[in-house]
């Protein structure tokens, strides 16, 4: 079977114990094709760019990281079991030297591709750029499409020139998006002009404070607001505490924790409308410790704990 040109096939996976009854998600994930891809329940797709991110670049090199990170990670859920097999259709090609603008249309094609496909995949960015591509094609559908956008910041800056991380809403809401709502926004992290930009747009802003009040509470307001025939889940790693997840182009206090944050995407993944995943943000040069694609790598966990998971 010819392998699709604009991926890179994905290398083989191994988790990395010696012990033969720590069964990881290295042993579980599989190199895949988009000919193959509606065989698993979910599918990862790498995303190597930072060239649009505002603050410290590095987030090219997430992909790689939270896969490194995924192998060693148990597959073993206390509630839903076990996760079973889920592919990897590798890497997306990114052309070097390209404007943003261009980036974004390859990407584009890319994820056109896999949005074609019964299964849900999970993009691993990448800078908050990505969002626009990785979204985009749901857009044409004739149903009605929503985003829950995890983040510390909103993201729908106006674009000048070239679109940057900060700005994948704006677009998304220019080219038809119906809904949206911020789950785990910070306050002083946003312009006024923003703010009520996306007011005016219907948006909802559900803060990290509210999180940290009643978690469940937090992500039912949040889905309450997006009440779409397809939901488009997006996490900025940067939604953690700067404690939690320092590897990232702008990092702050006052973020949700990460026990936070893998109940909310658990929530989320949960909604049988879901039509993809992303976890963008993740910088490892600015983390050598490794503690942000370790939380990144297990948020994608726990998302695959509910679409590929066995019951207990």
């Amino acid at each position: 079977m010819d392998r699709d040109p604009e991926f890179e096939m994905a290398s083989g996976w191994r988790g990395p114990s010696a012990d033969p009854h720590d069964e990881q998600l290295g042993d579980n994930i599989e190199p895949t094709t988009p000919d193959s891809a509606d065989t698993y329940d979910a599918v990862l797709v790498g995303e190597p760019y930072d060239g649009a991110v505002i603050g410290s670049p590095g987030a090219r090199e997430g992909p790689a990281a939270i896969r490194d990170a995924l192998a060693g990670v148990k597959t073993h859920h206390f509630d839903a079991g076990p996760i079973r097999a889920i592919g990897d259709l590798g890497t997306v090609d990114i052309p070097t030297g390209a404007s943003v603008s261009d980036v974004q249309a390859a990407v584009r094609a890319a994820t056109e591709t896999v949005h074609e496909q019964e299964t849900i995949p999970i993009f691993l960015g990448g800078d908050n750029s990505l969002t626009y591509p990785n979204a985009g094609p749901l857009l044409d559908r004739e149903e009605t499409v929503g985003v829950v956008s995890l983040d510390a910041h909103l993201d729908c800056r106006a674009v000048r020139g070239e679109p940057s991380s900060g700005a994948p809403y704006r677009q998304l809401w220019e080219a038809g998006l119906d809904e949206m709502a911020v789950l785990g926004a910070r306050h002083f992290e946003t312009s006024t002009v923003y703010a009520e930009y996306l007011r005016e747009q219907g948006g909802e802003v559900v803060t990290a404070e509210e999180v940290g009040d009643d978690p469940v509470e937090a992500t039912d307001r949040a889905l309450a607001a997006v009440e779409t025939d397809h939901l488009y889940v997006s996490v900025d790693i940067d939604v953690l505490d700067a404690t939690a997840a320092p590897g990232v182009s702008a990092p702050t206090p006052g973020g949700i924790t990460t026990r936070e944050l893998f109940r909310l995407v658990r929530l989320l993944a949960s909604v049988d409308r879901l039509a993809g995943f992303e976890v963008v943000e993740t910088a490892p040069p600015l983390c050598p410790d490794g503690r942000t694609a370790d939380a990144a790598a297990r948020t994608v966990a726990h998302v695959l704990s509910v679409l590929g998971g066995e019951p207990a």
